[in-house]
């Protein structure tokens, strides 16, 4: 039998709640190491999504982080999930200071790549400060709109709920992370049209993959006997803790 109204309850810690956790942690950091490449993407398709857009490459995994969180959120509540965000905060924050370390010991004398390390694995502390915001305030809004979402639908419409919150949080981390990262760098018209792109596509990977959500979503709760609702839960996302 499902268990439904668990809160104030911690999930048990089985092997697919951690193996779950473990990919959140490592599509966040290869991510952000994989998107300092810059691919172009050609596309036939009406709107906003039509033509060739620059984008960087983390735009082929980043997105998973934000299904993988609302998989979280869905099967073993807000709670959880909002643990596993800072956890993945952490962890994201302690690899770019391994990187930093790397990149300020000094390279042998015959070692001649120093200067695509700094390249590849050096940013800037103004894209770090805008990738760290716009990943805890993107995430954490995302798995907040789709805790409260189940509780008004009583758990039904899932791909509506996993849309809305991705709409919602895809949209916050690009507007975020664009605005710092690029402000008085690019013009503003640019800034836009980079937001709008980037949150487009992101919202269509979403989309494509609620299949996969969906199955998902019902092995987890059919197999870890769980289907957390977050009835009475503080939804303040400090209580990493609690």
């Amino acid at each position: 039998m499902t268990n439904k109204n668990i809160y104030p309850s911690t999930p048990k810690v089985t092997g697919i709640l951690m193996l779950i956790t473990c990919l959140f942690v490592t599509f966040l950091i290869t991510a952000n190491i994989i998107g300092v490449k810059l691919i172009t993407i050609e596309s036939t398709l009406p709107g906003l999504l039509k033509g060739p857009h620059t984008l960087p490459a983390a735009i082929a995994v980043f997105p998973i982080t934000y299904i993988l969180g609302d998989v979280l959120t869905e099967v073993y509540g807000f709670k959880f999930a909002r643990r596993v965000i800072f956890l993945a905060f952490f962890c994201n924050a302690a690899a770019v200071s391994i990187f930093l370390i790397g990149e300020l010991l000094p390279p042998a004398s015959f070692w001649n790549g120093q200067p695509a390390y700094e390249t590849i694995l050096g940013n800037t502390p103004r894209l770090l400060a805008a990738s760290f915001l716009a990943f805890l305030v993107g995430e954490f809004s995302n798995s907040l709109i789709l805790s409260r979402l189940k509780l008004l639908t009583n758990g039904r419409w899932l791909w509506m709920r996993t849309i809305f919150s991705t709409i919602v949080g895809q949209g916050i981390d690009s507007a975020i992370f664009i605005s710092l990262a690029f402000l008085n760098t690019i013009p503003d018209n640019q800034i836009l049209n980079l937001i709008t792109t980037q949150w487009t596509i992101k919202v269509a990977y979403e989309v494509l993959a609620t299949p996969l959500t969906y199955l998902i979503v019902i092995f987890l709760k059919k197999h870890e006997e769980l289907d957390v609702y977050d009835w009475g839960l503080s939804l303040n996302p400090l209580k990493a803790l609690s």
